[in-house]
């Protein structure tokens, strides 16, 4: 089994707890700079939406958004918590063009494998309209590992800028680097990256 279908085997086993832990965490600071750059109503693209707390609160504000995940259970209960279907799908699966104003991703590219991220990186870029926003977040870090039970990418700084770099159709609006919310790991950093689609292919 590869290591990316060990972790999402990890999320279907863990999925109640993982919902329960993460659904209520504080990220309004970064909701507060995302909306910065997305029009009001626009449609959203939560990718690896988890829980559904972000959805949640996107559609609370009035965008339209859909959400996918990669583990049928955590989709499960994630559609119950939004109040509409989340869809079983990979990021390197979707084929979505020129459909959205804002791609939120937190926390979820953080499991793709580096040498993968210029495709998801590509694929996600078609996906949103010319001057469409994506957010993406990592673990502030670097080196790749297989950690309780799941696989991680850590990115610094320099090296994201490249990722994002190597894609010509991005200009990095803003790079910057947060405490994670949850109480329990105020020790750990995120590095958080906002985007914009300055053309279409």
């Amino acid at each position: 089994m590869s290591e990316q279908n060990k972790t999402i085997e990890y999320y279907n086993k863990h999925a109640e707890e993982f919902c329960a832990a993460t659904k209520d965490a504080d990220m309004s600071y970064c909701y507060e700079k995302f909306r910065q750059y997305v029009k009001p109503s626009g449609k959203i693209l939560d990718v690896g939406c988890g829980s559904g707390r972000d959805s949640k609160r996107f559609m609370e504000d009035g965008y339209q958004v859909e959400a996918i995940d990669a583990s049928q259970e955590i989709c499960k209960l994630a559609s119950e918590y939004i109040g509409q279907q989340v869809k079983c799908r990979r990021i390197e699966e979707i084929t979505y063009e020129n459909e959205f104003d804002g791609i939120w991703a937190c926390a979820s590219l953080l499991h793709i494998a580096k040498e993968k991220m210029p495709v998801v990186i590509e694929k996600l870029c078609k996906a949103l309209k010319k001057e469409g926003i994506i957010y993406v977040s990592f673990k502030l870090g670097s080196g790749e590992r297989f950690t309780d039970g799941r696989y991680f990418n850590d990115y610094v700084k320099e090296e994201i800028t490249e990722v994002f770099g190597g894609q010509r159709e991005f200009e990095i609006k803003e790079c910057f680097v947060t405490e994670d919310v949850r109480k329990e790991r105020k020790t750990e950093m995120w590095l958080n990256v906002i985007a914009v689609k300055t053309k279409n292919e």
